[in-house]
């Protein structure tokens, strides 16, 4: 079996059997995985540059403290990758050449104003694969809500691009990306974005009508199924106005699962709520991704972080750091190959 480093030194040998092993299935428990990914984490910081910066490393730890065979199953293929086994790299391949479910490439977004042109996002790389829980973290104006609008197809890049899936989102038309989007990506709104004149119903089925998805007597019963798992059920006949702000965004979470897209892409969905609806919010996402569903959240909240997978931090357009989250542990990627580039 090949190994990703060059030097077949003992760790890097048992490291190598540790994630073959795991790859033919014999995962464990995640309790007892979670303690040792954390204990290798604690480690980690008195063990040799070489070791450290060893490319399975990361993979290991991740697969190690993964809650979800979903999430097992996105470390395996990036080890595969990174071994060289090209089969395995086709199956989990897409239509424009992107093995991972998003792709970002390279994506320049620069917007002209009075004072002269902005740039929002500045030659960005992001990839998440399916399964995988992921927060966009920065200040204001660091680029968030411009790089999930660029996946969601809501806004086009200036250069680069974005594939989603077998879909070249940036080459499509604005017809083409309407449909697209109705049927792949669920998109929750800070402010809800629910039509006041509608019920809490009518809003849930609006997008199985725009996007002309099952039957229209399965519409209702689908909507009150999705109220029934965000809790809200009891209120589905009542207007938007008439239950409160947590509600409302139960309702929004609702509405973008309605036509059971891959891809739940949420901006600041906790921004205007308090801890505790806030709480059962963060508990319905992790939900969603055990079920399968790939979430890219958008916060200023770094609490949240210890919540996701992955952290993408972003200051002034640029992807600065990832950290990956492990337990009550984190690591992040970008220093630790700082430090072993500098060792």
């Amino acid at each position: 079996m090949s190994l990703p480093c060059q030097e077949e030194c003992a760790v890097c040998r048992h490291l190598g059997i540790l994630v073959a092993t795991l790859c033919l299935g014999t995962h464990g428990r995640y309790e007892s995985g979670n303690k040792l990914a954390n204990w290798l984490m604690a480690k980690s910081a008195r063990w040799p540059m070489r070791i450290l910066s060893h490319p399975g490393i990361l993979d290991t730890i991740c697969l190690l403290s993964a809650p979800t065979a979903s999430v097992r199953a996105i470390v395996i293929r990036r080890w595969f990758r990174r071994n060289g086994f090209a089969q395995e790299v086709a199956k989990s391949s897409y239509r424009n050449g992107n093995e991972q479910l998003i792709d970002v490439r390279g994506v320049v977004k620069t917007y002209e104003t009075a004072a002269g042109p902005f740039t929002a996002l500045k030659a960005v790389d992001l990839q998440v694969d399916t399964g995988e829980f992921v927060a966009v973290i920065g200040k204001s104006g660091s680029g968030k809500s411009t790089l999930v609008n660029m996946i969601a197809g809501i806004d086009r890049p200036t250069s680069g691009q974005v594939l989603v899936g077998d879909a070249a989102v940036h080459t499509l038309s604005e017809g083409q990306l309407a449909e697209w989007r109705g049927r792949n990506v669920g998109v929750i709104f800070q402010f809800f974005q629910l039509l006041p004149t509608l019920t809490v119903i009518e809003n849930v089925m609006l997008p199985m009508d725009f996007c002309n998805m099952y039957a229209p007597r399965e519409r209702h019963e689908r909507g009150m199924d999705l109220l029934e798992q965000v809790e809200m059920a009891d209120h589905a006949h009542k207007l938007p106005s008439a239950v409160s702000g947590g509600e409302q965004q139960r309702v929004a979470i609702a509405r973008a699962l309605a036509n059971n897209p891959p891809i739940v892409l949420a901006d600041e969905p906790t921004g205007n709520l308090d801890s505790k609806t806030a709480e059962g919010v963060l508990h319905l996402f992790e939900k969603l991704v055990e079920q399968g569903k790939t979430i890219l959240m958008v916060t200023h909240d770094k609490d949240i972080s210890k919540r996701v997978m992955r952290t993408i931090i972003l200051a002034d357009g640029e992807i600065v750091d990832q950290v990956l989250n492990s337990g009550t542990e984190q690591l992040s990627i970008t220093r630790t190959m700082e430090k072993a580039h500098h060792a």
